[in-house]
């Protein structure tokens, strides 16, 4: 594996979400995390996995859980752990971490890239992203969307590699 990239979208407070779905709609940030992932395997936790409605088109999906008998609502692969979901990438070039909160936690230590929406307000949720320690990880792009008529909340994208 090449790349092992991180990709959230999280508030000021690290906000991702409350009772499992995003607290804010910001359809160019969708527009991105499609054109960023697409064609690539994603990983996530049970939970994220069980937010989308269907399967993300053009993407293989790889779910972390410890059910043993999870039987998920589409056909994706199943895993039990991160370093399971890890071993079925090690032959792409890239993947991406795509949540939740937990995932992305284990998930800091082995990743080689970080895009970060931040979103400019503060949430209440109850699912956090990590703090991005600045001795690992070092911000080499950022690019600032302002509010308008589509998107209520000002963001940035945010671009960290590892040191």
């Amino acid at each position: 594996m090449r790349k092992l990239i991180i990709i959230a979208a999280a508030a000021e407070n690290n906000a991702l979400g409350k009772d499992n779905d995003l607290v804010w709609h910001l359809p160019d940030d969708f527009k991105r995390f499609k054109s960023l992932t697409s064609g690539h395997k994603i990983i996530m936790g049970r939970k994220t996995l069980e937010s989308f409605p269907k399967p993300l088109p053009n993407r293989t999906h790889i779910a972390i859980t410890r059910d043993e008998d999870y039987d998920p609502k589409f056909p994706c692969t199943i895993v039990h752990s991160l370093a399971d979901a890890i071993a079925l990438v090690e032959d792409n070039e890239t993947a991406f971490i795509i949540g939740g909160g937990e995932i992305y936690k284990q998930s800091m230590d082995r990743a080689t890239d970080i895009e970060l929406t931040r979103v400019h307000g503060t949430f209440e949720a109850d699912a956090f992203f990590p703090e991005i320690d600045e001795e690992q990880w070092k911000l080499v792009k950022e690019e600032h969307h302002p509010k308008d008529d589509r998107h209520e909340y000002d963001f940035t994208y945010l671009t960290y590699k590892r040191k």
